[in-house]
């Protein structure tokens, strides 16, 4: 198991009993997306964890390999890790959602292919999904209603290889209640992003 070092998760407190939990892409770190938190609803405690995995100068969630891989062992240690963090916070939340970019959003599906009846969302921003395939795939499709995840890819984006891009969208749809906005932009977040983030988030 990957452990979360609990020292540098950065944290916003938030008016309700929900918990946000946020994981940046590959080589970054868990400042990046924590930039997002004034944005996000208020209602949300916001975590945003750092990856396990030294990676350049920031950190990584599991190896990085430009196109398909079924080696699932370093990200479901690293899966394994975040949910032995969330099981020893000292505050229970009523819900649990998932914010993740790049790798992290790959984190995010995995997470929930883990553990198919525990998280209450998923915001998977520029993102793909692990191959192979795991004892927890057939309950996650089977959840009644399926689990919300918005979806979200650019049009000019060039780290996600085109493969992944087409391989996760169908798996995805059969296996979760799939919102899908596409942009025009590169590897990152827009404006526009955003809000439909945060529409996304009001919603579920």
């Amino acid at each position: 198991m990957q452990q979360i070092d609990a020292d540098a998760v950065q944290w916003r407190d938030g008016t309700g009993d929900e918990l946000l939990v946020v994981m940046h892409g590959i080589g970054s770190h868990e400042g990046d997306l924590f930039g997002l938190a004034p944005h996000l609803p208020a209602e949300l405690t916001i975590a945003s964890l750092r990856a396990p995995i030294p990676y350049g100068g920031g950190f990584a969630w599991f190896d990085f390999s430009p196109i398909d891989s079924d080696d699932d062992a370093l990200i479901n240690a690293t899966a394994e890790g975040v949910l032995a963090w969330l099981d020893g916070l000292e505050r229970r939340y009523s819900r649990v959602h998932l914010l993740g970019f790049s790798q992290g959003g790959a984190m995010a599906v995995q997470l929930a292919r883990l553990a198919p009846d525990r998280f209450a969302s998923i915001a998977h921003l520029s993102s793909f999904v692990h191959a192979g395939e795991l004892p927890g795939d057939a309950e996650l499709a089977a959840r009644e209603p399926r689990l919300p995840l918005l979806a979200t890819i650019g049009e000019l984006d060039d780290v996600i290889h085109k493969d992944k891009i087409v391989r996760s969208a169908p798996w995805l749809d059969a296996h979760f209640d799939v919102d899908r906005r596409t942009y025009r932009r590169a590897h990152t977040i827009v404006g526009e992003e955003l809000a439909d983030v945060v529409d996304f988030l009001r919603r579920v």
